[in-house]
Formats: C-alpha cells, structure tokens, sequence
C-alpha cells in the first residue's frame, strides 16, 4: 500500500512539473498577449487541475485506508418512488354571474308599495314592488263585466241559431261583440301587469335603489331594484393555446380566493372552441359552488387547472438537481457498497418532465427504489465514497 502511495504522488510531482506551450509560465504568455495561447493554457490547467483533484480522492481514500479509519461526507438520501403526479397551470380570474340584473318599471306611475329590503332572498315570480295604476284597476272591472255580459249574449244567440231561429247577422254580431270584449280584458290585464314588479329570477335583492313614493317611468336611470343569483356563479379565464390538448371540459379545477382564504374544487364546464388571435387563447368557463354564501360576482380568485397528470411517476426535489457546461441536467445516486450505511457516488444525466412547485418530474435517468442523494448533493463527486446518515423516501 506505502508502495503504491509513494508511486502516485512522484506521478503528481512529475505531471506537475510539466507546462503546455513549449513550457512557457502564465505570466511569459500573458504578457505576449496571444489569445489563443492563453485559452490554450487555460485548457490545458483545467485538465490538469481536475486529473489532481481525482488524484487526490484517491490519496485521501488510500491514506484513510492505511491508517485503518476514513473520514467520509455525510449524505442522506430519499428514495424513488413511483405515485401520482398532477400539475397544474396557474391563472387568475374573476367572479361572474349571468343573472346579475337591473329591474326596470315598465309603466309610468308613482312607486306605490316596495315590499323587499336589500339582502332579502326572493324567489322567481315574487311581487317586489307595486306602481299606482292609475284606476286601470277599476277600468279592468267594468270591461269584466261588459265581457260577461257579451258571452252571455252570445251564447244565447248561438242557442237560437242552432235551433234556427233569428238572423245569421245577429248571431256573427254577438260573436263579434264578446270576442272584442274578451280581448279588451285580456289587454286591460296586460297592462295592469305591469303595474306590479316581479322577480324575474330566484336570487337576493342586492340593491332597492328607488323609494316608496318615486314616480318612475320606463327607460334608463329608472331602475328599480338590483337582484343577483348568487347560486349559479362562474370564472372566465383566458388559457394560452399550448395547454388546448391539456385542457378540456370536467377537468379538476381549484379555485382559491386570496380574500376569504377559502379554496373550492370544481370542474371545468365549458372551453371554448375559438382561439383569440389577439392572445392566442381559448377560454375556460368554470362553476363556482356557493354553499357558504360568501362568494360575491367581481371577487378576485387564483385558478389551477390540471392540465396533466401521471398515475406512475418520479418527482424529485429542484434542491439536488444541477447542471453541467453542456446544459444537461443531472442527480447524485448513492450506489450500496458491501459496508453498512457506505455508498459510492454516481452522476446520472436526467431528463425531466413538468414542475409543481418545488418538485420536478423525471422522465429518463433514475427509477423506483434508487437512492438519491439529497444533503450533500452540491459536494459530491463522482466516484466518491460516501456516509449515509439517514433514508428518506420522496414523497
């Protein structure tokens, strides 16, 4: 073993010695100033310098061996596992509703019974409000009463023409008299509707904006009250083309409201066919339960729509990825050696997939049950023996 010491360190001593360039010294070079010389130079001590450190290793292990103790890095590492994966894209959006109205009066008149208050809950046909007919009223009785009086004419006109008796012209006469009648009360009751304001839709009076005594009249700036469905809300949300093969109508969508801290899970209901050539994307309509009641039309929410999931995948930590010259990305494992808690370092060159977060998918590199080296990762060399403290399975 001593001899074999003595042999790599007069190696060192006599690669050491040696210089590129016809042995010319960094500072002779330098003051030439011939740049590829110097990048020569430069190249040539970084081989050297990482032949010395891998050398080194070996001296280190050699001499720890020799003197019966080593003193290894200490690592922990987490163990692959294949499970569930689901990523998620980020966007933002707002609360809408489709049954968020203005109601209108449509007569003139004075506002004569407002019989809701803001906030009260109100069912579609409900009366809200009631408008001073005017005595149409009264009129509506005594055309009521001219129709009975017409039928009854009829109807007996009609006796008599069936039995042959009187004239075809009283007949058709009576017959016109009740049908105009009838249509002048069905008209009469048209317009007395109006009258009274009903809810056009089952919702919460967000807002009485007229007073009991108003004269109001058909016609913008006369509204009358503001109701809203509060159980039928939605969020739009503009998703960039590339995800149109990922997203798509009853996938899983979490939506998180940042002003309530409350998240509620859903499904997407609806995408878009038309692709927006001004952003490039589509958009999502997403249903928003309201089962608390807290949920308000405008109230700023952060989506996340799965756009991909994997029943069987790898994910690591971003922490003990790095990244070489060339751009490849690659891991530590620790390889078991015969010694208990001992291990042998090996890079492996990865190929990663989607990032949640904090956590990468990885395609290509490692499999289940490989030992990942977590503390420890941005110290290691290849080839190094190391010490394992502790197991961690990757969740």
């Amino acid at each position: 073993m001593m001899k074999k010491i003595i042999f790599v360190l007069s190696s060192l001593m006599l690669f050491a010695s040696c210089g590129g360039d016809a042995g010319k010294s960094v500072e002779t070079l330098i003051a030439e100033g011939n740049l590829e010389a110097l990048r020569t130079k430069k190249s040539e001590l970084a081989d050297r310098q990482k032949t010395l450190n891998a050398q080194m290793q070996k001296l280190d292990s050699a001499i720890g061996s020799f003197n019966g103790h080593e003193k290894l890095p200490l690592v922990t590492t987490i163990i692959a596992r294949t499970h569930q994966f689901d990523h998620f894209l980020e966007l933002q959006g707002g609360v809408k509703t489709k049954q968020n109205v203005l109601i209108y009066p449509e007569m003139q008149g004075t506002l004569e019974q407002v019989y809701v208050k803001e906030g009260q809950s109100v069912s579609k046909g409900q009366i809200l409000a009631a408008i001073d007919d005017g005595g149409m009223g009264s009129q509506l009785a005594q055309l009521k009463t001219q129709a009975a009086l017409a039928e009854t004419t009829f109807e007996r006109q009609k006796r008599l023409w069936e039995q042959n008796i009187g004239s075809e012209i009283q007949y058709l006469q009576a017959k016109a008299n009740f049908e105009a009648s009838d249509n002048a009360v069905h008209q009469a009751e048209s317009q007395l509707g109006k009258s009274t304001i009903r809810a056009p839709f089952s919702g919460i009076i967000d807002d009485v904006i007229k007073d009991q005594g108003t004269v109001v009249s058909p016609g913008p700036g006369s509204e009358i009250f503001r109701i809203v469905n509060l159980s039928d809300m939605y969020i739009e949300v503009d998703v960039p083309e590339s995800y149109v093969a990922g997203i798509h109508k009853g996938s899983v969508a979490n939506v998180y409201f940042p002003a309530l801290g409350d998240t509620v899970v859903t499904e997407i209901r609806q995408t878009s066919n038309f692709i927006n050539p001004n952003n490039r994307a589509f958009s999502v309509e997403i249903p928003v339960p309201n089962k608390k009641g807290t949920i308000k039309p405008n109230l700023t929410a952060k989506v996340s729509l799965n756009d991909y999931s994997n029943e069987a995948a790898i994910t690591i930590p971003q922490s003990i990825i790095s990244e070489n010259a060339e751009g490849q990305q690659y891991i530590y494992v620790a390889e078991a050696t015969n010694e208990e808690n001992k291990a042998v370092v090996s890079r492996r060159i990865i190929t990663t997939g989607k990032t949640q977060g904090d956590i990468v998918e990885v395609i290509t590199g490692i499999k289940a049950g490989d030992q990942l080296i977590k503390e420890g990762a941005r110290t290691v060399k290849e080839g190094q023996s190391v010490q394992i403290i502790n197991n961690q399975t990757d969740e």
